[in-house]
């Protein structure tokens, strides 16, 4: 049978503020292996007899995640179903399962994993989806039940007989938690595996909407960038938002469970991280540059500077650049109020890092005030910025590193490091790095507004052009550069 590992990538993570937003969502946080989530749950698709992954994610995702597969080594064939927003796990499977069939027929078996679920023990998990295959080709809807080994309050639970379903519970209290676990309960994984045809039958029988939909979205949908489909947004809006559970999985008479030890954690929080780095004698666990005194049962991380602490005790302190998150460990679940209550305020510490990806290489803003914005930006050898102008701001491009190709208004022409262009509001521009090493400019931004989505595109090799693009409104939600 014909396994299509299918990667579902989205989520804010908000539980992992601030390192995890919505623009760098949780499964590209790295361990301290180096590795991000995302690119394990890759590697780990690559099982044998599999030679291709379809990801499910956000447009907004998808250079970056190009860029994480190819850095894992990109064992494997990536095609992609590109969301414009969210619209639930139902949503997703829906299409990926009408993508599946269409390439690969009804009896091709989709291997459903979340992006951002750590597993230690991949032969256990090989073991674990061989076994979910054949229960898959019977014509069940399989699920990977997690033996606890505590009273897990944040983690949904299964009661099975066998390898059937009989009930799904959701996220219990404590003491609930401690009686399932008596009673033989398991975790639900939130992972899946079932041939296309069972999952778009089951559908039909239990969400028809939600398929209706999204059979009339893909038809409505075109070739995006690569080997991507990218979702019409007008219809994909019609989709019911719903999670594949809900939809599909707690009202199937046909949801099998494979029951499984597999070092399996969804990584749903710091004190879930701190676990996965070693304590040193006070069990303080540290990654990066900290200073301890009297310090005790703590978790640090800092991405660059040194962090100081003093007399504390259980704490997790998260230091990124530009946002610190200082939490009881007792209450690491509760960061998501504090996302949540940056969200509803616009904060851009909710969405973006400072250092913000693009397909072509990443920028940096390194300071901001009234009237003025400055960026480093980092082109990749061979990318190239779109063609492009802004209406509200010039710009001032000055190389520090490599070989930049420049179009100014009616003149190209090459800059080397120490040289420098003045880009007046309007004048169409691009920047290139025809050379094989990383282009380094410093761009200094003045004008009344410096907003990212201040841009007209008039071409683009990333596909990021849209026929009669409009102009930048400063109301607008922000556009990509």
């Amino acid at each position: 049978m014909k396994v299509i590992p299918t990667l579902i990538c989205g989520g804010a993570g908000s539980r992992l503020w601030p390192v995890s937003r919505e623009q760098h969502p949780k499964p590209f946080i790295r361990l301290a292996d180096g590795q991000s989530l995302l690119q394990k749950a890759y590697l780990r698709a690559a099982l044998p007899g599999v030679s291709e992954v379809l990801t499910v994610t956000n447009r907004e995702l998808y250079f970056k995640i190009k860029d994480e597969f190819q850095e894992a080594g990109a064992p494997l064939a990536a095609s992609f179903i590109l969301e414009p927003f969210e619209r639930g796990t139902a949503a997703a499977v829906a299409c990926a399962a009408l993508r599946v069939e269409a390439a690969h027929g009804p009896d091709a078996v989709l291997l459903v994993l979340p992006a951002d679920h750590l597993i230690e023990k991949q032969a256990a998990f090989a073991a674990a989806v061989a076994s979910a295959s054949r229960l898959a080709s019977q014509g069940r809807l399989v699920t990977f039940g997690i033996h606890p080994d505590r009273p897990e309050t944040g983690y949904g639970y299964i009661q099975a007989n066998g390898d059937r379903v009989e009930r799904f519970v959701e996220k219990p209290s404590h003491e609930k938690a401690r009686e399932y676990i008596a009673a033989g309960y398991l975790w639900n994984s939130g992972m899946f595996c079932f041939d296309a045809g069972t999952a778009i039958r089951e559908m039909q029988a239990h969400c028809p909407d939600v398929l209706a939909a999204v059979r009339e979205c893909l038809a409505r949908s075109a070739q995006g960038p690569g080997a991507a489909l990218e979702l019409d947004a007008e219809t994909f809006a019609k989709v019911p938002e719903i999670s594949f559970d809900h939809a599909v999985m707690e009202k199937s008479r046909a949801a099998s469970v494979v029951q499984a030890d597999l070092g399996w954690s969804d990584i749903g929080s710091w004190t879930a991280i701190a676990e996965l780095a070693t304590g040193d004698a006070n069990g303080n666990r540290i990654e990066g540059e900290a200073w301890l005194h009297d310090v005790a049962g703590c978790y640090v991380r800092s991405d660059g500077r040194l962090v100081a602490a003093v007399g504390v005790r259980n704490l997790v302190i998260v230091d990124t650049r530009d946002a610190v998150l200082v939490a009881d460990q007792s209450r690491a679940q509760d960061v998501k109020h504090i996302f949540a209550q940056l969200k509803g305020k616009g904060h851009d510490a909710a969405k973006l890092h400072p250092l913000v990806h693009r397909p072509w290489g990443t920028y940096e803003v390194l300071e901001e005030g009234a009237g003025f914005k400055i960026k480093r930006i980092e082109v990749k050898p061979g990318a190239s910025l779109s063609l492009q102008m802004h209406h509200h701001r010039s710009e001032h491009w000055i190389v520090v590193n490599g070989t930049a190709k420049v179009v100014n208004g009616e003149r190209e022409f090459v800059l080397q490091a120490n040289e420098s262009t003045f880009i007046p509001a309007e004048n169409k521009h691009r920047l290139e790095n025809p050379a094989s090493i990383p282009l380094v400019i410093i761009e200094v931004q003045c004008g009344g507004y410096l907003g990212e989505d201040d841009i007209v595109r008039f071409d683009d090799r990333y596909g990021r052009v849209r026929a009669a693009e409009p102009a930048a409104d400063p109301a607008s939600p922000a556009a990509r550069r």
